[in-house]
């Protein structure tokens, strides 16, 4: 048996699963979103979901972007607290604490939130014990607030994990000569330090852009009401009606805004690789 054959057969089990488990589903969802029951082609799908959903993708495209954002201010202070911090006890405490999210499904961290930020929940009453708020001006922050919240909560480790491993093997030296020659630490964490794992903070950013836009779990359960995430309209449209046709439909829309984030992605890498 040749080299190149055995190759094949090496990666076959993984190129099965991916042709069943994504080629598959995405070449249906396609065809159904372009296609009438007779089998011609058609927009109709996309129009019904623009004409019924088009304050819901904005409303998507607005949490998971700002969530992207908060997520990422959030994993630089925590990388940077972990690499160029020098108080021991915050370092280590920091250290055993940041990750634990990382092992706790969406299901539960939307669970997690609901009793959280409720509006007789856990932070409310909290501040209503220590003096801080008056019982009857408690408010539920169960909407859109919730969601960012929830995001942000459950992707920083994986993010601030990412960033913390690149920030470490930056050589020591750059850094340290910045600390001597008076810069603070957070002057040396941005200008010295994070131009230099831009590309692994970038990486680790649309993997949370692709994952928020694709939990069902977290706008269902934390924020019930409208505008929702099109993953909730998609659920609806099948279970409530079975109208498969123009759930596809917002599901390719879903493709296309995952596409754009990794297209930036990809074209900021090939400007940089091209750049003299």
């Amino acid at each position: 048996m040749s080299q190149r054959q055995l190759a094949l057969i090496l990666i076959a089990p993984g190129l099965f699963l991916v042709a069943a488990l994504f080629l598959y589903p995405l070449g249906f969802s396609l065809i159904s979103a372009f296609t009438r029951p007779d089998g011609s082609l058609t927009l109709e799908w996309f129009a019904k979901a623009f004409e019924l959903y088009s304050g819901d993708i904005l409303f998507t495209i607005i949490i998971v972007v700002t969530s992207c954002v908060l997520t990422g201010l959030a994993a630089i202070a925590i990388a940077g607290t972990l690499t160029l911090g020098e108080n021991r006890w915050v370092v280590g405490t920091l250290r055993a604490l940041y990750r634990w999210p990382l092992f706790i499904p969406f299901i539960v961290a939307a669970q997690c939130m609901r009793t959280f930020l409720a509006k007789n929940g856990l932070m409310n009453n909290t501040f209503v014990s220590l003096g801080l708020m008056e019982p009857l001006s408690a408010t539920s922050f169960l909407d859109w607030r919730g969601i960012i919240a929830t995001f942000v909560w459950k992707q920083t480790p994986f993010v601030a994990l990412l960033l913390a491993g690149a920030l470490a093997s930056i050589d020591r030296a750059t850094l340290e000569a910045g600390r001597n020659l008076g810069a603070s630490r957070p002057r040396v964490l941005f200008e010295l330090a994070l131009p230099q794992v831009m590309p692994t903070l970038l990486v680790a950013l649309v993997l949370s852009f692709v994952t928020m836009l694709s939990v069902l779990s977290v706008p269902m359960m934390v924020a019930g009401s409208q505008p929702t995430m099109l993953t909730v309209d998609m659920a609806f449209r099948i279970n409530a009606y079975g109208d498969y046709s123009t759930a596809n439909a917002l599901g390719v829309i879903t493709y296309l805004i995952s596409a754009g984030a990794a297209i930036l992605y990809l074209k900021r890498g090939l400007a940089k690789e091209g750049a003299p």
